[in-house]
């Protein structure tokens, strides 16, 4: 009616400077470091180490073991490590989160399951800027 319906591809925001996003689709493993400045979405499983200057998009059917540091994320499936979310942190009704986590704003929703720590509240600097 106001002319603010989203559909197909307009429905989804990538927050990089590109229109792609980056996905591994469920079934796919991956084991080693995955450095972007796209948007990334797993629905498969990484066992390593995730550099995403976007969004990191953890699906239902995700799972990420290890060490990330995201611009954004939202986290539907599992997550087991060290997360360092520069902005927002969005931790969906069907995450499974175990880990020390680092963020600027933390949403949890109702039926998520968290183990760990968070760090919430404070800037989180660029890593990169200050191994310059």
């Amino acid at each position: 009616m106001f002319g603010n319906k989203k559909t197909g591809q307009d429905a989804i925001t990538p927050t990089g400077g590109m229109s792609t996003i980056n996905t591994l689709v469920e079934g796919t493993q991956v084991e080693g470091t995955i450095n972007t400045q796209n948007d990334l979405r797993v629905d498969g499983q990484v066992n390593g180490t995730i550099n995403c200057e976007g969004k990191l998009i953890i699906g239902s059917s995700g799972f990420v073991n290890g060490d990330v540091v995201a611009h954004n994320a939202v986290i539907e499936g599992r997550f087991d490590g060290n997360l360092q979310v520069h902005d927002v942190l969005d931790v969906r009704e069907t995450a499974d989160v175990t880990g020390e986590i680092k963020t600027g704003k933390l949403l949890v929703q109702n039926g998520a399951t968290f183990t760990g720590n968070c760090d919430m509240g404070h800037k989180i600097h660029n890593l990169a800027a200050e191994a310059s």
